[in-house]
């Protein structure tokens, strides 16, 4: 039977520790460490060569009584203890110390707006230099399933033009025509001051065809796609399916990024061919409520006004739009870290940054088109 844990006082500033210093051996110790009486004549000798068992409930007790000795201003020497009851000590010290919440002395001071605007800064670099790593990662996986057809991963790719162009037509179909009836409805009244309402063909046509479809098809797949990338990968990084990709050698952007960059890339010019003819046949209903040009007449006037350049260049943004948003919700989905609140942020982030970078992507298209004269 174990020794019980005992502690006595020879002395006023000795005390002797004894026994099993166990979780079965204990007893009812502690409240006898509680009404311990030292005085503070000078440093306290805890003499330990006594003690023959020590475990986590022991060494927490210990710790305890050190640490109420020492907020008393007593200096304790713990002498004799053994060395493996040492390194146990000293462990539960540590932990006790890192579970001890900051005194408000101890609370850093805020940061300055410099610092701030400095680690904002750091942290966008640290970003755009992982994106652009993510990049040439992904360029290359192109490059070698290029040179390698048979890697082509078929049923993915097509599973995801389903999912990201077949199942979006519903939404981008009505958000393209209600965006067709508010461009004729708003200038309607202006055309029709001059009597010129023959010209909102020019305008619903030159405006959808170049600008509006292509933008906001782009935008409607950066929040559904963009979003469902994201979450789908980040949820495969935080239950380690991807290391277990790795682990059994399937390579993790040919299986779960070129498919969907592909797909999109793909999809996104039909579902803006689409968005096209939704809204221009907004506009053209529009015309006819509003100004009273018929259907015939719009249509006449609207061969006329959109050349063949102005449909290429709104379609020749598409593919663009759809890499960006392919790369950047795939890039956000592998930075998820920890559980379930960092996908949503990555996936916050992804249909943010996806927006942003589309509009970005779309004004450095305008200014080149403008200096090339298209």
């Amino acid at each position: 039977m174990a020794t019980r844990a005992a502690i006595a006082q020879p002395k006023a500033q000795t005390l002797v520790l004894s026994g099993c210093w166990s979780a079965s051996a204990l007893g009812t110790l502690e409240p006898l460490l509680s009404s311990l009486r030292v005085g503070d004549e000078g440093p306290l000798l805890a003499d330990a060569s006594a003690v023959e068992e020590l475990d986590t409930a022991g060494a927490w007790l210990l710790q305890k009584l050190l640490e109420r000795l020492h907020s008393q201003g007593i200096e304790v020497r713990l002498e004799g203890l053994r060395p493996e009851f040492a390194k146990l000590l000293t462990l539960i010290t540590e932990q006790v110390a890192a579970q001890k919440p900051a005194s408000p002395s101890d609370a850093k001071p805020a940061p300055t707006p410099i610092a701030v605007l400095g680690q904002n800064v750091h942290t966008a670099l640290d970003q755009g230099t992982a994106l652009l790593a993510f990049v040439g990662e992904t360029t290359m996986a192109v490059v070698a399933c290029l040179a390698h057809p048979t890697r082509w991963r078929w049923r993915p790719i097509l599973y995801n033009i389903r999912s990201a162009g077949f199942d979006a037509l519903p939404i981008v179909a009505l958000l393209s025509f209600l965006l067709g009836i508010v461009v004729a409805y708003q200038g309607a009244d202006q055309l029709r001051q001059y009597g010129a309402n023959i010209f909102v063909a020019d305008l619903v046509g030159l405006s959808m065809l170049r600008e509006f479809a292509p933008l906001i098809t782009a935008i409607i797949i950066a929040g559904r796609s963009g979003s469902a990338y994201a979450a789908q990968i980040g949820t495969m990084a935080v239950t380690e399916e991807i290391d277990a990709m790795r682990t059994i050698g399937i390579a993790p952007l040919e299986l779960l990024v070129l498919p969907k960059i592909m797909a999109l890339v793909i999809a996104l010019p039909l579902l803006t061919v689409f968005a096209d003819v939704m809204g221009v046949l907004g506009g053209m209903i529009m015309a006819r409520a509003q100004l009273g040009v018929g259907y015939g007449e719009f249509l006449d006037r609207f061969v006329k006004a959109v050349s063949l350049t102005s449909y290429a260049v709104g379609i020749g943004k598409a593919p663009v739009f759809a890499a960006i948003i392919a790369l950047v919700g795939c890039f956000q989905g592998f930075r998820t870290r920890g559980g379930a609140d960092s996908v949503g942020r990555q996936t916050t982030r992804a249909v943010v940054q996806s927006i942003f970078m589309v509009i970005v992507a779309d004004a450095l298209f305008s200014i080149a088109f403008s200096v090339l004269d298209l």
